[in-house]
């Protein structure tokens, strides 16, 4: 079971996931490469190729390259993730950082995509929540109209779905339902009928 599996709670599903589009690692990249670039042109121009300097002009190339790789693995285990019944954000390597928003607490969603970001798909997404934290920011996000279609669909399915109901609330559930039953208010078909969804919502 993975990280994000222990995250979820009993009966939570992921529905979508996306990450940082690959334009946010635009930046290191071109600088990375700079750097490599210089490197070798000093290397070729003679600046580093009196011994034993050949392999200290290698071993400097790990600089850019390893920088590179510490981004990318950043990038890569950053995740935007719509549930059942949340949108959390999880990122980090080995000190994780989770946040997240429940979806009855969603009030709004912004949703904002440059020209360049509706041709490669990124854009910025706002969530507006009743919660203290406000507004939660997810900047340059893959698919981010997907993200929120999605994240509306599940809010709204979340919301029309019936209140979970705890086991310890079963006994008094049904008291109260035969006690309607015994008054007339309910027939003993509708109690049954009754009993029996309250009982199916325990699966």
């Amino acid at each position: 079971m993975g990280y994000i599996e222990r995250l979820l709670a009993q009966n939570e599903r992921i529905v979508f996931v996306t990450r940082p589009h690959w334009v946010s690692l635009l930046p290191v990249i071109l600088i990375d490469l700079g750097i490599a670039i210089v490197i070798i042109a000093l290397s070729v121009g003679g600046a580093l190729i009196a011994p034993p300097f050949p392999l200290l002009g290698l071993g400097l190339l790990l600089f850019p390259l390893g920088h590179f790789l510490a981004r990318f693995i950043t990038w890569r285990n950053q995740q935007y993730i719509v549930t059942n019944r949340r949108v959390m954000e999880v990122r980090g390597v080995y000190k994780k950082h989770v946040s997240d928003s429940s979806l009855e607490k969603v009030n709004d969603v912004v949703m904002e995509q440059s020209v360049l970001g509706r041709l490669l798909d990124y854009g910025d997404v706002r969530i507006i929540t009743g919660a203290d934290i406000g507004v939660n920011i997810f900047r340059r996000i893959a698919r981010p109209i997907r993200f929120k279609t999605t994240m509306m669909d599940q809010k709204a399915a979340y919301s029309e779905r019936p209140a979970e109901t705890r086991p310890e609330d079963v006994p008094d559930l049904l008291a109260r339902l035969d006690d309607l039953r015994r008054r007339g208010v309910i027939t003993q078909e509708e109690f049954e009928r009754e009993k029996r969804e309250l009982l199916a919502r325990l699966q």
